[in-house]
This record gives C-alpha cells, sequence and structure tokens, in this order.
C-alpha cells in the first residue's frame, strides 16, 4: 500500500501542474490509501518543525532558506500547506517508491492542530514554537485546549525545543517536556516596549499557581519580559536576545552583530530570533543567517509591495487581534497620505466568529493621514460598522463585489494599504497584481 499512495500522490501532483493547479488534494489521495503512510517513510535528514498562531510561513521558510544558503539539501512545505495532507503531499512527493527520503533537513510549517499527528508520526528532531494566541475559535476552540493538545504531544518528547522566552504560554510547555532539551529566544526591551498592556492578552496568569504576573515591559499582548510574584515562573534565560536598534529601518543587533530582518515589525525580529536560535542549535555560521533574511521570498500577503506605476500597496494577511495589532502598527508608521481596504470573510478558514475585531486596534488607523477605507468581502458591513464606531469620520465605501472594490482601490492617488482574512487574501492578491505583475 505504501508505493500505491506514493504513486497516486505523485500521480495526483504531476496532473493538477498540467492544469496549473496546486493543492494538498494528492496527499489527501495517498492518505486514503495507506492511512499511516508517514510512519512508513525511511527519512534520512533532520526533521524541524515549526508551529504557533504567528509567524510560522515566515519562519519556517527563513530556516528553510537558511539551510539552502548553507548548501543544504532541504525538503519543506514552503507554500504553507500545513495541516495533514499538505505535509503528506510534500513528503510523498519527496520521497522514492520504497519510501525513502534522503535530505539534509525536512522543514515542516505545521498548523497548531497538527502538531500531534505529525509528532506522532515522524521521528523529529526540533520543535520551533512562536507563539501562542487566541486565534479562530470556532475551530481552535480556547488557547488553552490548544495549549494542553501540545503539551500532551511533547510530553515525551526528547529532541530540542526552540521556545519563544516572552511568551509565558509557550514557557510553560517546559514544564511538561521534561525529557526536551528546551532553549529560547526573545527580544530585549526597545523604544516600543511599554509597562502596561491595553492589547488582547492570553498571558497574564502564571500556569504554574494561576496568580497574576508580572511584567518588567511588554512588547506587544502577552509577550514580554515576565514573573511570578508567587513561584519561580520567569522569562527563561534567552539563548538568542536580539536588540532593535530601529524598527522602521528593521534593523537589530545579536552578539554585537548588526542584521536586517526582511520585513518590518518587531513580529519580524521574533521570526529572526528563532531563525538565529536554530542557526545556533545545527552550527550554521551567521554569514549564512545574514543571507537567510536577504534572499528569503516574502510569502504572500505578509508584508508584501505590489508595485503600481503611481504608487504601491503593502498586502497583509490578518486573521487575529494580536497579528492584526502588528500589521495596524506598521502602517500606523506610514505618515503619508494613504488609503485603506479592508476584506473580511467568514468562511471555515477564516474563523466564522469574525468577533475578533472588536479586539483589535482599528483606531490606530484614524488619523488625517488616512484619507479613505473601502471594505469588501462576505462581513463588509461589520467591519465598516467596526470603523464608524471606533469614529472614523472620512471617506468610506463598501463594495460588496471585490473586483469592484479593488478597481476603485487601486486607482487612488495615495498610498495604499490592503488587509485581508484567508479566503481572501488570495483573491485580492491576484486583482491587486492584475495588469501589474
Amino acid at each position: 500500500m505504501k508505493v500505491l499512495a506514493i504513486l497516486i500522490t505523485k500521480t495526483a501532483t504531476f496532473l493538477l501542474k498540467l492544469i496549473h493547479r496546486g493543492g494538498s488534494l494528492p496527499g489527501q489521495l495517498g492518505q486514503k490509501v495507506c492511512k499511516d503512510i508517514l510512519n512508513k517513510l525511511e527519512i534520512k535528514g533532520s526533521i524541524i518543525l515549526v508551529t504557533g498562531t504567528n509567524g510560522k510561513t515566515s519562519t519556517s521558510n527563513m530556516i528553510t532558506e537558511l539551510f539552502h544558503q548553507a548548501n543544504k539539501k532541504v525538503i519543506s512545505n514552503r507554500k504553507g500547506d500545513n495541516l495533514q495532507v499538505g505535509i503528506i503531499t510534500t513528503l510523498l512527493n519527496a520521497a522514492s517508491f520504497s519510501g525513502k527520503i534522503k535530505c539534509d533537513y525536512v522543514v515542516l510549517e505545521v498548523d497548531e492542530l497538527n502538531i500531534p499527528y505529525i509528532m506522532k508520526s515522524l521521528p523529529v528532531d526540533t520543535v520551533v514554537v512562536t507563539n501562542f494566541f487566541r486565534d479562530q475559535l470556532d475551530r481552535s476552540k480556547e488557547m488553552e485546549q490548544l495549549i494542553v493538545k501540545i503539551e500532551k504531544a511533547t510530553q515525551d518528547f526528547s529532541g530540542n525545543l526552540v521556545l519563544n522566552g516572552n511568551d509565558p504560554n509557550v514557557v510553560r510547555l517546559q514544564d511538561v517536556a521534561t525529557k526536551a532539551k528546551c532553549s529560547y529566544f526573545g527580544i530585549d526591551a526597545c523604544d516600543t516596549s511599554t509597562t502596561i498592556s491595553t492589547e488582547a492578552s492570553e498571558g497574564k496568569f502564571c500556569p504554574r499557581c494561576k496568580q497574576r504576573l508580572s511584567y518588567t515591559y511588554y512588547q506587544y499582548s502577552h509577550i514580554g519580559m515576565f514573573s511570578c510574584n508567587s513561584c519561580d515562573f520567569q522569562t527563561p534565560k534567552l539563548q538568542v536576545c536580539l536588540q532593535p536598534k530601529n524598527i522602521e529601518k528593521r534593523e537589530f543587533t545579536f552578539q554585537n552583530k548588526k542584521f536586517t530582518a526582511p520585513q518590518g515589525g518587531l513580529y519580524t525580529m521574533y521570526n529572526c530570533a528563532a531563525v538565529l536560535l536554530v542557526a545556533k542549535l545545527y552550527k550554521i555560521p551567521d554569514t549564512f543567517v545574514e543571507r537567510a533574511f536577504s534572499n528569503i521570498s516574502i510569502p504572500d500577503g505578509r508584508n508584501e509591495t505590489i508595485q503600481f506605476s503611481n504608487t504601491s500597496c503593502v498586502l497583509n494577511l490578518i486573521k487575529n487581534p494580536t497579528g492584526a495589532n502588528e500589521v495596524m502598527k506598521v502602517i500606523n508608521e506610514d505618515l503619508t497620505d494613504k488609503a485603506i481596504l479592508i476584506v473580511l470573510n467568514d468562511q471555515a478558514q477564516d474563523g466564522t466568529d469574525v468577533s475578533w475585531i472588536y479586539d483589535t486596534h482599528f483606531e490606530k488607523l484614524i488619523n488625517d493621514h488616512t484619507k479613505k477605507i473601502i471594505f469588501s468581502g462576505s462581513r463588509a458591513y461589520d467591519i465598516a460598522l467596526r470603523l464608524k464606531y471606533a469614529g472614523y469620520t472620512n471617506e468610506m465605501e463598501i463594495y460588496e463585489s471585490l473586483d469592484e472594490a479593488v478597481s476603485k482601490f487601486k486607482i487612488l492617488p495615495y498610498n495604499l494599504y490592503a488587509v485581508t482574512t484567508y479566503t481572501a487574501l488570495q483573491p485580492t492578491r491576484k486583482l491587486l497584481r492584475r495588469d501589474h505583475s
């Protein structure tokens, strides 16, 4: 059955490529033929998983590029097919018909809910955890339920856990994964750090004794330097701690060496910190880290710039309050006149519950420089109402047709910013790039 599953997956992938299609259907077919196909693979290289609420795609792609720059052979799901069938598609296409995969490293972005299955099915060497935030309540449920699932998956894990040391929800994994070798990354206090957080936060209480945590500083949400006054739970010693020098210019230092992040925002520097820690673990020199940061292909909709004849548009995916708030900060840094397109859908991949928009600081868009906001998507009226409640009084337009919304948006004489949920990302991107690719 193993050979048949691999054959079907490879054939389906080939046929889809003929009609310029991709996706995880091949892996779905392969898994139907052989339910435990991943257990039957023989993988020569080290397997690195990247998971967490935000930053999975960017971090896993940078780690992949790191190894490529070091002339290593890498297998990865660069396009972000991070569910079971997407990962099966990636691995079976890389396998011989006997089920052997010869490479130096396998780097896999893995959806948080799929971590238990993947860790049970593959001989994983390292797990990178970026952060845990409330996200898509209808699918992921409460964050506590999600973390408990991952705790159960890591309790017998004896490999490397690369953890965000500034996230108490991530650091708590160390208490359960007692067999693992834990190492931590984080970022020093900087110009944008605060002593009080006004953002949606899920890290207020100590996971050991349930008392409220104290923070020396917050970076955003519950990310920062924390400690418990009732027990010894606190920010651990960081093996990689970055010092931001200029967030707008994307500059930071590590061990007195200057680096430039591939994208804007403090959250991108956290992704870079994770990459630097992986490089330390696998003894990859900093030269290749620098090359990875400068040569990485930006994932679709992650601070992606689309150039027009008279202006440009920055496209970003938003899916939860914390990630959206960081995008709002990046937009707010632009002090020129601008227009914004917001496309809000509520399909299963987006999360059918859109109440998270009321925990997002859309108020940051309300200033004299935001000249116009255009709304579209299946919940266009909801997001327009949210901005109205926030006090936005400049021009607002709602278009049920995404094509019409983008057409009106592209001709505006301002700097342009588009933010969309999952299912709206590629359709919006395609329309934005039409006649400008």
